[in-house]
């Protein structure tokens, strides 16, 4: 859905642009030679159009591609960080800016770091948009056993926050455990059951990255792709805000409590 909307909002821009320009620099001319001294020229509504719309576009434009994009969360698989109907900032500069709809980098900025939860193109679905955590940066050796991450050899802390408690679309991760999951300057939250699911080890390649969702046991992740590996050209940027909460099936469809919680 986001890459037909970058396509269509580029191609409107474009458009919009040309005819602005065409006027400006031929027809406005034209139209004023053929009217004469005493009549003011009649401009055309496209032409009216395209100026009233090409700044507006332009600008919109401008910000989602290289500041910041809005996203709605489509699944519970970053629970409990974030919910099925949190909407959400991406930054799009931390990782360097990117040209819109080939998202190929032309500037470099900054480089993910471990724990930063991330917007990107799956290598197996490349239109698609989905958002994970950063767990294997290159070079490492990540290994996922009986619920526990290891990061080169070593086993991440846990600390069980007791039974997990859902509401609205979330309602079905009730009654799995909530851990503190002590990722090296990122401790963030996780959700599991007690079955274990998608055990491996995986060294991550350069210029790739080895990604997680925080619902360990409800997240279709690097454990399970093919390649098991993000590639770097398919970042799109880095989540940093929830500006809006909506859940339709929940006591209270909007959770005004969300609203400007930031994404760590």
């Amino acid at each position: 859905m986001m890459v037909w909307f970058e396509t269509i909002l580029v191609s409107l821009t474009a458009l919009t642009g040309l005819i602005w320009l065409l006027d400006k620099l031929f027809l406005a001319k034209r139209r004023a030679a053929a009217a004469g001294l005493l009549e003011e020229p009649k401009e055309p509504i496209v032409v009216d159009y395209a100026k009233a719309f090409f700044p507006i576009l332009a600008l919109v434009l401008g910000l989602r591609s290289f500041v910041a994009e809005p996203f709605r969360i489509p699944s519970s698989s970053m629970m409990p960080t974030l919910l099925t109907g949190d909407f959400i900032l991406v930054n799009k500069f931390a990782f360097g800016l990117r040209w819109p709809i080939t998202n190929k980098k032309f500037l470099d900025i900054g480089e993910p770091q471990r724990g930063d939860v991330v917007v990107f193109h799956p290598p197996q679905l490349p239109k698609e948009d989905w958002i994970k955590r950063i767990i294997g940066l290159p070079g490492d050796t990540i290994g996922f056993h009986d619920n526990k991450v290891t990061i080169n050899g070593r086993v991440l802390p846990y600390r069980n926050e007791g039974e997990y408690l859902g509401t609205g679309e979330g309602t079905p991760e009730t009654g799995s455990t909530k851990l503190t999951e002590s990722l090296p300057g990122r401790p963030h939250f996780v959700l599991e059951w007690e079955y274990n699911r998608g055990d491996g080890d995986w060294t991550v390649p350069a210029g790739h990255y080895f990604v997680m969702g925080d619902n360990r046991d409800n997240s279709e992740d690097g454990r399970f792709w093919p390649t098991h590996f993000l590639p770097e050209a398919n970042l799109r940027g880095k989540a940093f805000l929830i500006w809006m909460n909506f859940d339709r099936t929940a006591d209270h469809v909007v959770d005004v409590s969300r609203i400007g919680t930031r994404i760590h």
